[in-house]
């Protein structure tokens, strides 16, 4: 595999747009997400995007195929909740080696088709690696400020089994992100290093955080810079931010990440806001104008899209970065 930390020194890599966007599109009924293999079982499926890929593998395929079309070096396989904390909401805890094995496999073929067609833009896939939908680090219960729903050994040991998966089914790096507690993202980083300790591999490792409000903090109360150097202990490939804000409301942000670390930076914002239908109303052509200022001051290495983005958005994003320069690192 050509070694990613060369590459981001020569040029700017692009990361795929939003998995569920695209999913949305085919309206997938409960019948389509249960198949015929989950056909009698006791919960409502609808919604769990991650059981696609074993029901709907060749729809996964196509939106990966799309991405890579797009332009992106990098697509993220349809793992964001695949631990056995998130998949308990279906009783599927015991499917997610499966469920993260299979979705890396599939982006892993797709990816290796387009290598062998474009060997000079070799791609890559990502192990999506979602923050669970369990809190470490805050209560909660309003009632009682020390309870927690989850411990760090709990979070640990859900990591470690997504991650021996993403790895046994071809992950190229392992991307945690999303992350609103940077707790939970420490017990990611934790069980990547104690696979790689135990497994004798190196694997490059991205983490990206979301800002959730307009005071620029993590959902656990830290700063761009507090969260960067609460994860600088741990060898990183890339630190960046993703999800909750539009492209320009991650600026400043992303100009504190460049400034402090010697890491590639990452960004993959939402198109835009919300509306009050909790669509996306970002056009291609407005995110990408607003991409540019990142590019213009150097703040990034890789650049995609989270919520609301397609390949249009992917492709107006991959089109003008072969026109800057990257970060140095």
């Amino acid at each position: 595999m050509s070694d990613i930390l060369e590459i981001l020194k020569e040029r700017i890599l692009v990361l795929d747009g939003a998995m569920g966007t695209m999913l949305q599109q085919y309206k997938f009924t409960e019948a389509d997400f249960r198949g015929n293999r989950f056909a009698n079982w006791e919960q409502p499926l609808q919604g769990n995007n991650d059981l696609l890929s074993l029901t709907q593998p060749e729809a996964i395929a196509a939106v990966h195929r799309k991405y890579f079309e797009a332009g992106a070096d990098i697509v993220e396989t349809n793992t964001f909740s695949g631990t056995s904390i998130a998949m308990a909401d279906y009783h599927m805890e015991d499917l997610v080696y499966e469920l993260n094995y299979e979705s890396a496999k599939i982006a892993k073929q797709v990816a290796q088709e387009f290598t062998e067609k474009e060997p000079h833009k070799p791609r890559f896939v990502a192990g999506s690696i979602g923050p669970t939908n369990k809190t470490a680090s805050m209560s909660p219960d309003v009632n009682d400020p020390g309870f927690r729903a989850v411990s760090f050994e709990e979070l640990k040991v859900a990591y470690k089994e997504q991650v021996e998966a993403l790895i046994d089914g071809g992950a190229d790096l392992l991307l945690v992100e999303t992350v609103f507690d940077t707790l939970n993202a420490k017990a990611a980083l934790f069980a990547i290093e104690e696979v790689k300790e135990e497994r004798k591999i190196t694997i490059p490792v991205m983490v990206s955080g979301t800002i959730t409000d307009a005071s620029g903090r993590t959902l656990s109360g830290q700063t761009a810079e507090a969260f960067l150097i609460s994860i600088s202990h741990i060898p990183l490939l890339s630190v960046g931010f993703n999800c909750a804000l539009g492209a320009n409301q991650l600026v400043p942000h992303l100009e504190v990440l460049s400034a402090k670390t010697t890491m590639a930076v990452s960004a993959h914002p939402n198109a835009g806001l919300p509306n009050a239908f909790g669509a996306y109303d970002e056009t291609p052509e407005q995110m990408a104008t607003q991409i540019k200022e990142y590019l213009e001051k150097g703040l990034v290495n890789i650049v995609g899209g989270c919520c609301g983005t397609t390949p249009e958005h992917i492709k107006a994003i991959a089109d003008l970065t072969k026109n800057y320069n990257t970060r140095k690192l």
